[in-house]
């Protein structure tokens, strides 16, 4: 998968693709749905999607509470395991913010990636003060030269699929619902970090991970599936996460915390991806670090049975 990300520099090859427009936060059903739409309209082009980073709402409301699903990097991963050829990532600043709709057709869309045809939501909106919708963009293309089809909601269990339904599934604790949303596991990614080393003292020695510009899933334990993206213990394993700011320690900044099941070597700075399958417990302070480690014993039990079933 290429990436372009200035749309007045395109080179040659690069045009002419058949791309989804939007901002893909979590790569969900309807996303998916969007995505097979462009590969149909046009099979002979490139399978493109044009996305913004940062996400408007991020650009818009920088001080609002985190609430991305992932991260570009994942986003990114995601799509090109759909067979996404052509990732346009448009950074989204103040110039592309001011334009109308008629020039971010003009501009980006006709002129800038020289897009053959494009599939947006039918809640698409676009332009400055999301002024343009998708029946606005179909006029353009027709004026323009490039086809537009308007792709209809996706619905699970008779609610429409979008990333807020899939926020609120796993503000409750509920990521297997997110899960039948997504089309896939829900998964925090990154780098494993250095952490105070505690869960080594307490025999369950834990990759740590940041969750810095990611909307919270429950605090608690979950049951998760953990790949080793690179390095020597590439691969996959199953284990059992803390989610959250560790109250038996003092306030901390929230994080993931993983200790993997029958597995010994050293993660510092591998890419982990650890989808979270079923949320155990909430988070909680105990009297005693003896009882810290009765829990994490029946927490892992429970993971292994739950994860066994997989």
């Amino acid at each position: 998968m290429r990436t372009i990300r200035d749309y007045q520099f395109v080179a040659p090859e690069d045009r002419g693709a058949s791309a989804a427009i939007g901002n893909f936060d979590g790569v969900h059903l309807g996303h998916q749905s969007v995505i097979e739409l462009a590969r149909c309209a046009e099979p002979d082009a490139p399978l493109g999607v044009v996305t913004f980073e940062p996400h408007p709402r991020a650009y818009f409301a920088p001080d609002a509470p985190p609430f991305r699903l992932m991260s570009r990097e994942a986003r990114a991963s995601r799509l090109e395991k759909l067979g996404v050829e052509r990732l346009y990532e448009l950074n989204f600043n103040a110039a592309l913010a001011a334009l109308s709709p008629e020039e971010f057709a003009r501009r980006v869309v006709a002129d800038g990636f020289g897009l053959r045809h494009v599939i947006v939501g039918a809640d698409f909106c676009f332009g400055k003060a999301r002024a343009g919708t998708a029946r606005h963009l179909q006029q353009f293309g027709q004026d323009m030269g490039f086809g537009v089809t308007i792709a209809p909601l996706v619905a699970q269990s008779d609610k429409t699929v979008s990333s807020t339904a899939i926020r609120k599934a796993l503000s409750a604790g509920d990521p297997r619902l997110a899960a039948d949303m997504l089309g896939h596991w829900h998964r925090i990614e990154g780098p494993v970090i250095g952490g105070e080393q505690r869960g080594r003292e307490l025999g369950y020695p834990t990759a740590n991970m940041s969750i810095e510009g990611l909307h919270p899933p429950a605090f608690g334990v979950y049951a998760v599936l953990v790949d080793v993206l690179e390095g020597p213990h590439s691969g996959s394993y199953r284990g059992v996460a803390s989610m959250g700011v560790r109250p038996m320690f003092g306030e901390n900044r929230p994080n993931l915390e993983t200790f993997i099941f029958d597995f010994k070597g050293d993660l510092y700075g591998a890419p982990l991806s650890v989808a979270l399958v079923e949320h155990l417990r909430p988070e909680e302070k105990f009297d005693s670090l003896d009882a810290l480690i009765a829990q994490m014993d029946a927490d892992s039990a429970a993971a292994r049975r739950i994860l066994s079933t997989l």
